[in-house]
């Protein structure tokens, strides 16, 4: 099942196993348990700490669980982990054999603190890079918390399933039964979703929540995407004493498959370049607060950071370097299916919509890219563009031309998502020169209209234009003495990752002089 060479990687991974883990599967017929079986054993075989115990309880001959030093964990999988999810599998079986969750602490003692039954199932394809994450993050729930299980669902091998949900997006995650949250979502996300509908008790360390009373940074950097490291390697390079806080490490830049424009790199991926970016903070030193997010900043000579965990953190500057978000039609029929039928990410969901008819929203590089890459899976594709032509690269245009699957409409503006039962019908639009409106059938739409900057918390601290980006001025300076801003947060034009790079350093500049003159 597995090769040599992956065998023998995971065998040096498995040398860190501290704890006995056993894997528990269940009985059942599946046309798949042969080769479930074979993998399990070829796990077994790389690890004496490792063993395979078989359950009587019927299920459907794909389900097993992960059992540590005796002890249930709570971690279960419907499906043979490969793919992008073998990662999560092996990382499940690290950490229940006594390696370190890689998550805040102030979110897992939090989590651990939960009262009630929490059942989460997350439905993923084996395809999806986002999907991990998610089963990742649960699977780490699950760990700290006895009221927590965690399953994950490979949506191939359950049609039935997905079908009966009506699931065409992934991951697609449920608790006790209910819909929870569908697509990406990073551990922040996940933990945010928690706190709207159960109360969790504060992390707090000290009366007031100051996670450390003692400790104040000199610059805290508040995102974690290329801006926002490079403004924390400045710092750090500066004798400052930084950290950087984020709820994910790379920011919109993680999702990027393919980057062709930085000078000097003539090629690289996000994934690639992300990497480079995390090893650059660990070489100088920087501490980090990953998969967190601030709530709101007070003002004063000393800033007091406040975080969803309860924390409490005090810095003499702060950079906002926090990026953007994927900017939603607010349409009706948007919100209310996303996951089944409206989707945003066509790299993740695309495969749902084979031989479909699908509709992208947005003619700029990121609509014309998700056209194209969605034309090789589905039916169709109906470009959708509000203004007078495609603003895309010349290079996807001609692309466009050749592919007969892809229909273009310009001038189109987007009214309404429309929607059976559970799912997606249609796209109602109306022509912007003859005023009339129009309905074109489909199974799925893609919206891919640009991007909202990542400032709502602090919309009342510093001054924003009406698109609600930061304004700053040529040093990354806001309106409020000792806050600087940085990368697609701001009001900077065009945004590129070289760009929002040099704006990081230059606002970590801007941080050290201000600290200079304070002093």
């Amino acid at each position: 099942m597995l090769d040599e060479s992956t065998k023998q990687q995971v065998k040096q991974y498995f040398e860190r196993i501290k704890n006995p883990v056993s894997i528990t599967l269940y009985s059942g017929d599946h046309e798949k348990r042969e080769e479930l079986v074979s993998f399990l054993n070829d796990i077994e075989s790389l690890s004496p700490m490792i063993s395979i115990q078989h359950s009587s309880d019927v299920t459907d001959g794909l389900r097993f669980t992960i059992i540590s030093n005796g002890n249930p964990t709570g971690i279960h999988f419907s499906g043979i982990p490969m793919g992008h999810e073998f990662t999560s599998f092996i990382l499940a079986i690290l950490q229940s054999g006594g390696n370190p969750i890689k998550l805040e602490e102030g979110i897992l003692s939090a989590v651990s603190k939960l009262k009630g039954e929490f059942r989460f199932e997350t439905f993923i394809s084996l395809d999806c890079h986002n999907c991990p994450e998610v089963v990742q993050t649960l699977n780490s729930f699950a760990l700290v918390n006895p009221n927590i299980s965690h399953n994950m669902i490979d949506g191939a091998m359950y049609p039935e399933l997905v079908k009966e949900k009506n699931i065409q997006g992934v991951p697609a995650v449920y608790l006790n039964g209910e819909r929870f949250l569908s697509g990406k979502a990073e551990a922040s996300i996940i933990f945010d979703k928690l706190l709207e509908l159960y109360t969790i008790p504060s992390e707090s360390e000290s009366s007031d929540g100051l996670a450390n009373p003692s400790e104040i940074y000199d610059v805290t950097v508040i995102g974690g995407g290329p801006s926002g490291v490079t403004a924390a390697v400045y710092a750090a390079r500066k004798g400052l004493r930084t950290l950087v806080i984020a709820d994910r490490l790379g920011g919109q830049v993680k999702d990027t498959l393919g980057i062709e424009n930085i000078i000097s790199i003539p090629y690289t991926t996000g994934p690639e370049l992300i990497h480079v970016l995390a090893d650059q903070l660990e070489k100088n030193q920087i501490k980090k607060k990953e998969n967190v997010r601030v709530q709101k900043i007070e003002q004063g000579q000393t800033k007091i950071i406040h975080l969803n965990t309860g924390e409490k953190i005090l810095s003499k500057t702060v950079i906002l370097s926090t990026g953007a978000k994927w900017r939603e039609l607010n349409v009706p029929g948007e919100k209310e299916f996303v996951g089944k039928g409206v989707a945003y990410c066509p790299h993740c969901d695309g495969p749902f919509f084979k031989d479909k008819d699908v509709a992208v929203i947005g003619g700029g590089n990121s609509g014309v890219e998700a056209a194209l890459d969605l034309s090789g899976i589905v039916k169709s594709v109906t470009l959708v563009e509000f203004g007078d032509k495609l603003n895309a690269d010349k290079v996807l245009l001609d692309k466009v031309a050749s592919s007969p699957n892809i229909k273009t409409l310009v001038k189109a503006q987007t009214t309404e998502i429309q929607t059976g039962v559970d799912k997606v019908t249609g796209l109602t639009y109306k022509d912007r020169n003859t005023e009339q409106v129009s309905t074109i059938p489909l199974d799925g739409v893609f919206v891919q209209i640009g991007l909202v900057p990542n400032s709502s918390f602090v919309k009342d601290l510093v001054a924003t234009n009406r698109f609600g980006e930061i304004l700053v001025d040529e040093k990354c300076k806001t309106n409020v003495d000792g806050i600087f801003a940085c990368g697609d947060v701001t009001n900077t034009p065009y945004k590129q990752i070289i760009i929002a790079m040099g704006e990081g350093a230059k606002a970590a500049i801007s941080a050290f002089e201000y600290l200079l003159h304070a002093a």
